[in-house]
């Protein structure tokens, strides 16, 4: 990924009488660590009492054998998160809790809500938040609204609050939920995030983001959660219900970018999907003459692995990665990015002085970090290079879940390919189709949203005024929300 885009986050969910349940979510996050990086969080529950212990920071930092051993119970929920909705604070890192009528809740969210501004002054209406806070700053995520908007709803019983609201929400949503004795998954219908139904050996039940999770615990893959569905597990099994119909508007970019290579989504193994994208990419854009193929790492892996058995070129790792170092998006400031991508990777002159080498990545956002990369390369000796990119070029940013920057600084909005090859100095660029990215998924390409592709966007898009991360911190006129 050369540029700054980033995923919403990951979500577990656990019921498993007998088990270590708060440490099976433990690994379980470690295994979505790649999905959020800014926070993490467990609540757990006994039967009776819920507990929720969060933090800023790594999984591994934010737990340790003191936490793990005070999360007691057969249920647990989990989440590890990157914002897209409201500023990364403590009162933002999820789960949300709130208590309520109808008991506690704690609640986990994968994606973002496009009408946040809408909800909260619902919310506001009916009474507020309905947790006491002892004077904490509020949280300004709408994760923490549909939460709030669960516990005030109408109603003496949990799944039903939570069937009350689903319909209320416009966006992007893979929810872990749970009560006091019961968790709850639910995916919204257009199904832009994913959400994965496993059994564990014992007979327990997991809830989680992607299938990589799945593995870990030792889970059976039993299904996908579908678009519109909320499913209840407890101690009768499981159940399920829809709340709206299916829509299908998966998002493709976990194909091209989020999910780990060893998942599986919608069927189709990650890994092989993005090899056959850079099998298709060496049909599309050849390399006459080159001489070796290399990736970005680790992203640009499966790609290039495909693009040299496509084009007869040999593979080979031009790179060496700090594996110590973060991705480089989440440093706050451009100069910090610019020296996080040199912390991060360093060319082999020994593989690539005097070569001809194709360098294949995933995505240029900004283009900054791939103007890095290719002036490494050439400092080191490159002979030439030239870009490949695995999927199409990014021209409109997501209100589906990924934070992305504004279009103004995508700079495929503005610049077209030979522009973009001039800004990062590459012999040349090219870039996958979007025919030959939907095609190399072997899915339909009906179910995908391809939006910050192609502008086709699946459900309506904020208003500007309400486009802002930020958006539920800022004090907006009743005009705009109403």
């Amino acid at each position: 990924m050369s540029g700054e885009a980033r995923d919403a986050c990951g979500v577990v969910g656990i019921y498993a009488p007998g088990e270590d349940v708060a440490r099976l979510t433990y690994y379980a996050l470690y295994a979505l660590q790649h999905r959020g990086q800014e926070s993490a969080g467990i609540a757990s529950s006994d039967g009776q009492t819920m507990v929720v212990y969060k933090e800023l920071g790594l999984v591994a930092q934010v737990f340790d054998e003191t936490v793990l051993n005070s999360l007691k119970g057969h249920l647990a929920i989990g989440h590890t998160r990157y914002s897209t909705t409201g500023s990364t604070s403590w009162e933002n890192a999820q789960p949300s809790y709130k208590s309520s009528p109808v008991g506690q809740i704690a609640l986990a969210h994968n994606g973002n809500l496009v009408n946040a501004p809408h909800l909260k002054a619902s919310l506001e209406r009916s009474g507020g938040d309905p947790t006491p806070r002892m004077g904490q700053l509020p949280s300004t995520s709408d994760t923490d609204i549909v939460a709030g908007l669960i516990a005030r709803a109408n109603t003496g019983e949990m799944r039903e609050a939570i069937a009350q609201v689903l319909p209320q929400l416009s966006g992007a949503f893979s929810f872990t939920i749970m009560d006091e004795k019961r968790v709850f998954g639910a995916r919204d219908p257009n199904g832009f995030r994913p959400l994965s139904l496993g059994r564990l050996e014992g007979g327990g039940w997991v809830l989680a983001s992607e299938t990589c999770a799945l593995d870990l615990l030792g889970a059976r893959f039993i299904r996908d959660i579908e678009p519109g569905e909320l499913v209840t597990i407890d101690e009768n099994g499981i159940s399920s219900e829809r709340f709206a119909e299916a829509r299908y508007s998966t998002c493709v970019f976990e194909h091209v970018y989020f999910a780990r290579p060893d998942s599986t989504l919608m069927g189709q193994n990650v890994y092989a999907t993005r090899y056959r994208m850079g099998q298709r990419l060496a049909a599309e854009a050849p390399v006459p003459n080159a001489d070796l193929i290399i990736p970005v790492p680790d992203s640009g892996v499966p790609a290039a692995q495909g693009f040299a058995e496509g084009s007869g070129v040999p593979y080979g790792e031009g790179f060496v990665k700090n594996r110590y170092v973060g991705r480089t998006f989440i440093q706050p400031t451009q100069s910090m990015r610019q020296q996080g991508i040199r912390l991060k990777l360093n060319p082999l002159r020994e593989v690539i002085e005097g070569r001809r080498v194709v360098v294949i990545d995933d995505s240029i956002v900004r283009g900054n970090t791939t103007r890095q990369i290719v002036a490494m390369l050439k400092e080191a000796g490159a002979r030439e290079v030239h870009l490949r990119i695995s999927s199409p070029p990014i021209k409109w940013p997501c209100f589906y879940g990924i934070d992305m920057p504004d279009q103004d600084e995508l700079i495929a909005a503005t610049d077209g390919v030979p522009a973009v090859e001039k800004h990062v100095n590459a012999d040349s660029l090219a870039y996958l189709s979007v025919e030959g990215m939907l095609d190399s998924t072997q899915i339909p390409s009906d179910a995908f949203c391809t939006a910050c592709f192609t502008s086709n966007y699946p459900i309506p898009i904020p208003a500007e005024e309400l486009r802002s991360k930020h958006v539920l911190e800022e004090t907006l006129p009743d005009s705009v929300i109403e």
